[in-house]
Formats: C-alpha cells, sequence, structure tokens
C-alpha cells in the first residue's frame, strides 16, 4: 500500500479490524520510510450489473447514487442514516446475487419505492414523485389513494 503522505510502498499493519457487518475490514497502517500513520479500508470486490438508464445509456451500479435518493427523500423524516444505508445495502446484495449483468434503472427504483413505503409513507411519496415524474397534483392524488386502499405490510 502507498503512502498517501510520502510515496514510499514499504509500510506495516499495525492494527486490523472487522467493520460490525464483517464486510469490511480496516487496516491502521505505519510507513518505514516516513513513520506516519494511515488507515485503508478493505472490501471484497463485488461484481454488480450495469445498470440501463431511461435514455438506453448504461452506467456502472453506483450505490452513493441510491443512498443519495433515498436521503433527499426522507429528509426531515424520522429516518435514521442506518436505515437508510439498510435499504441501500439490501438492494445491493439483491443484485449482486441475481447474477445479471445488466439492470433497468426501474427495477432498482421500484425495489426503493417497496422499501421506503414500508419504512416512511411520506417519504415514500417523495420519492415516488421524483422516481415516477409527477407532473401535477392528480398523479400525487392517484399515489396517495393507492397508499391508503393498499396499505404497506409490515
Amino acid at each position: 500500500m502507498k503512502c498517501p503522505h510520502c510515496g514510499q510502498l514499504e509500510n506495516r499493519v499495525i492494527d486490523s479490524r472487522l467493520s460490525t457487518s464483517g464486510e469490511v475490514t480496516r487496516r491502521r497502517r505505519e510507513c518505514e520510510n516516513c513513520g506516519r500513520r494511515y488507515t485503508t479500508y478493505e472490501r471484497v470486490e463485488d461484481l454488480l450489473p450495469s445498470v440501463v438508464k431511461r435514455d438506453g445509456r448504461r452506467e456502472f451500479f453506483d450505490r452513493r447514487k441510491i443512498v443519495s435518493g433515498i436521503r433527499l427523500a426522507c429528509n426531515k423524516r424520522p429516518v435514521s442514516m442506518s436505515q437508510i444505508d439498510e435499504i441501500a445495502e439490501s438492494i445491493e446484495r439483491e443484485l449482486q446475487e441475481s447474477g445479471e449483468r445488466e439492470v433497468s434503472f426501474t427495477t432498482i427504483g421500484e425495489k426503493v419505492m417497496n422499501r421506503l413505503r414500508k419504512l416512511d409513507q411520506v417519504a415514500y411519496v417523495r420519492f415516488a414523485s421524483v422516481y415516477r415524474q409527477f407532473r401535477d397534483l392528480e398523479d400525487f392524488s392517484r399515489e396517495l389513494a393507492t397508499l391508503v386502499t393498499e396499505p404497506p405490510s409490515q
């Protein structure tokens, strides 16, 4: 591992710890050349499918985009960052386990909406309004009517 301070490749690991989920290893390192310490994180590289966007473009899957969208929808709502991370983690895991090479953005959006619907209905409607591109109050009314007639199962 290259030292971020001096660029030297020789270092030693002082401490290693697994994250609580057990998926990331945190390593505290010390450079043999300059003696400065730094932290690295190690995780297994997972093969995730490409995401096919509305316009047909393909992008690499980016978990941060899911987290960002959910955070916006949950702004000023009683939803913790750990709950948001759990949603993103579970969707990422599902996509990995599917073995698909490509996945439509609609598949990801529906997965997010299903989870938000169970977690917080206001956040769900906020997310749905952007994802489904609501144009007017009638679109909102239809979605709210669906929520009332088909309440989410806990």
